[in-house]
C-alpha cells in the first residue's frame, strides 16, 4: 500500500491558443490520448457567447480535465490583454483550491530562420525548485527575450507565488497552425510527466489540422497584436 508521502504531486498543464496554436494542439492531444474526463470549465461574463460541438457533444471554450495527478485547464479562444489577466487569477485560484504543486504551460516560440523539420524547444521556469526538471529532460533553457500576452500574465502571477511555473516554448510558425512543433511539445511533456505517448496519430493529421485551424489561426493572430504593448510593422514574436 502507497503512503502518501509517495503518492505523485499534483501537476496542472496549462494550453492556449498562441503562436503556431501549439499550446492548444498539444495539451488536447494529451487530453484525448490519455483520455483524461472533463471535470468542469471557467466562465467569464465577458467572454464572446461560444460553445464548440465535438462528436456530438457541447463543450465549453474553457475546460478542466483530470486524470489521476495530472490536471488540465485548455481554452479554445485567445485571450484580449485585460481577461489574460483574469484568465490567469482562475488559473493561480485553481491551483490553490486543488493541492496543484506545480503547473506547465505549452506555447509556441517564433524564431528567425527556423528549421520547420527540426524545431526546438526552450523552457524558463519561475522557481529555482524546477530547473532539474530542464536539465533532466535535456531541455534548452530560455535566455534571453521578450514575452508578452496572456504568457507574460500567467508568469507574472506565478512567480509571485508559491506554486512553480514551468513554460515550454516551441519553435513555431507565427502565422500558420504547427503541428510539427506540436509534437515536440508532446514528446518533451510526455517526458517530464513520465507517461507515454504516441504521436502517430496527430502526425497522420498534420495537413488537416492546419486547414480546420485556420480560422482559430487568424483570430489568435489578431489577439497577438492586440497584446502588443508597442505597435511594430514587423510579425507579433514572443522571442526575439
Amino acid at each position: 500500500m502507497k503512503s502518501v508521502k509517495n503518492l505523485p504531486e499534483n501537476v496542472l498543464l496549462v494550453g492556449f491558443p498562441s503562436n503556431g496554436l501549439v499550446g492548444t494542439f498539444s495539451v488536447s492531444y494529451l487530453v484525448h490520448y490519455l483520455e483524461m474526463k472533463q471535470i468542469g470549465e471557467i466562465e467569464h461574463p465577458d467572454l464572446p457567447p461560444t460553445l464548440f460541438v465535438e462528436n456530438g457533444e457541447i463543450l465549453s471554450p474553457i475546460r478542466i480535465y483530470r486524470k489521476d495527478n495530472i490536471f488540465v485547464i485548455i481554452s479554445d479562444l485567445p485571450f484580449d490583454p485585460y481577461r489574460a489577466y483574469e484568465f490567469s487569477e482562475s488559473v493561480l485560484q485553481y491551483c490553490k483550491t486543488n493541492d496543484i504543486k506545480k503547473i506547465i504551460i505549452v506555447s509556441g516560440m517564433e524564431t528567425i530562420n527556423q528549421d520547420p523539420k527540426s524545431p526546438k524547444i526552450y523552457g524558463l521556469v519561475t522557481h529555482q525548485s524546477l530547473e532539474e526538471v530542464l536539465y533532466t529532460n535535456q531541455v534548452s533553457k530560455f535566455l534571453a527575450g521578450s514575452i508578452f500576452g496572456t504568457d507574460a500574465a500567467i508568469i507574472s502571477i506565478f512567480r509571485k507565488s508559491k506554486i512553480p511555473a514551468l513554460i515550454l516554448y516551441a519553435e513555431c510558425h507565427p502565422f500558420f497552425p504547427d503541428p510539427e512543433a506540436s509534437v515536440l511539445a508532446i514528446i518533451t511533456l510526455a517526458k517530464i510527466l513520465n507517461v507515454k505517448v504516441d504521436t502517430t496519430d496527430i502526425q497522420k493529421k498534420m495537413e488537416r489540422l492546419r486547414i480546420q485551424h485556420r480560422n482559430l489561426m487568424e483570430e489568435t493572430v489578431r489577439a497577438l497584436q492586440k497584446q502588443q504593448e508597442k505597435p511594430t510593422s514587423r510579425p507579433p514574436q514572443i522571442y526575439r
